[in-house]
This record gives C-alpha cells, sequence and structure tokens, in this order.
C-alpha cells in the first residue's frame, strides 16, 4: 500500500495553531468556519492538519453484513495523506473504533474528526491517531447505520466542509480553511505568527505591552 506523505501544505498548516487562523479569517471577512465546540480531541496533546474528505450517511437498519461491508467499503475509499471527516447525523452510536483508527493510520490518514461518537478510546490514545469526535459510546453501527455520500459536502453545526478543504484541529477547537483559500491563510497566519513572537521579545526586554503592539501592529 502506497502512503501519500502530508503535503508542503499540511505540514505547514500544522504548525499553526487554531486561534492565530482563526484571526487571519476574521480580519478577512470571513464568517462560518469554527466547527461545533462540543467537538473535542481525545487527546488534547494531539493535533490535526490536512486536506479533508467528507463521508456522511443516515441511521438505516441493515444486516450485519450490509452494515459491516459497507463500513470496510468507507475506510478503504478514505485517501492517504487525509482528514477524514464524517457526518453520521446521529449522536447514538460511535464512528470510529480501535480497529478503523488503526486501519486509517496504516493507510496513512493524519487523523479522523467525526460529528458524533467514538469507541475503544483507550486503545486509539495509545495508538496515537488523532480523532475529534463529540461523545463516546460503546454502540457500534453493526446492522445500524448506513454510508450514503463520500467526498460531497457536508454540514457541521455551522459550517460547510468540501473534500479538499483543509483542516486544523488542536486543543482549542477545529477551524476550516477553504481549499482555494487555504495557502493565502497559512502565509497570513505564519506572517501573524511572527509579529506575535516579536512582541513577545519586545515585553520580555521590557518595553510596555501597548507600545510593544503599537510597534508590530499585533497582539
Amino acid at each position: 500500500m502506497t502512503k501519500q506523505q502530508p503535503d508542503p501544505l499540511s505540514q505547514r498548516l500544522a504548525a499553526c495553531y487554531t486561534g492565530v487562523l482563526h484571526d487571519v479569517m476574521r480580519a478577512a471577512g470571513m464568517r462560518n468556519f469554527v466547527l461545533p465546540r462540543q467537538i473535542h480531541p481525545l487527546d488534547a496533546t494531539t493535533r490535526l492538519a490536512g486536506p479533508v474528505f467528507t463521508v456522511e450517511g443516515q441511521p438505516t437498519p441493515a444486516p450485519a453484513h450490509d452494515t459491516l461491508r459497507a463500513w470496510t467499503n468507507l475506510l478503504s475509499r478514505a485517501p492517504s495523506g487525509h482528514v477524514l471527516v464524517i457526518q453520521p447525523n446521529d449522536h447514538h452510536a460511535a464512528f470510529m473504533g480501535e480497529l478503523s483508527a488503526e486501519t486509517l493510520q496504516y493507510k496513512g490518514l493524519t487523523g479522523a474528526l467525526v460529528d458524533g461518537g467514538c469507541r475503544d478510546t483507550a486503545f486509539i490514545l495509545e495508538l496515537g491517531f488523532p480523532v475529534w469526535c463529540r461523545h463516546t459510546t460503546p454502540v457500534d453501527v453493526v446492522g445500524y447505520w448506513l454510508p450514503e455520500h463520500f467526498g460531497q459536502p457536508v454540514v457541521i453545526g455551522e459550517v460547510t466542509l468540501h473534500t479538499g478543504d483543509y483542516l486544523c484541529a488542536d486543543r482549542d477547537g477545529a477551524i476550516v480553511l477553504p481549499g482555494a483559500l487555504a495557502d493565502e491563510i497559512v502565509r497570513e497566519a505564519e506572517t501573524a505568527i511572527g509579529k506575535e513572537n516579536k512582541v513577545r521579545t519586545a515585553i520580555l526586554a521590557g518595553v510596555d505591552p501597548q507600545q510593544a503592539y503599537l510597534q508590530h501592529g499585533k497582539f
């Protein structure tokens, strides 16, 4: 199996943080790019960055074999180098577990974000595979849920995500960057981080914080 290495933009995005990305996007007049605060990391020390691949499904009673065949097909479709984003339209079952996380990690995905539940969390934490979710539950998808769409736009909270958009998530939350603007946003964030470092250096050297702000235009 050929694993796709993280693209340079994903690597640069991973060096940013959601706070500075928010400030850049807000200043540019963008709206509805922060995912709901209830979506959180299993491990707050992990970070998540990369292009997204979207999946959407619905609770659909079906034979166990059909649901497992559909779920493994979902895992097969998930492309290396991406963040798997699942909109299950359900807050009852878990849509990420240990075997799925290990499969995605082996395939070279950078992580997963689910607008729903997760299980087997102790195993996933041991794997070190970054997962963001709303809640945990032992309930699985067998006989209960089927995926319907792959690579099509999904809505999470007030945010519409398209395959090819970029996601950055850390312990503060998750932000979606439109694919066409991602490089520009990351460049602006890198510039802002550089200014913040200059302000920090000035303050620690004894410069008044307001003067440091006025000098560098960032705080």
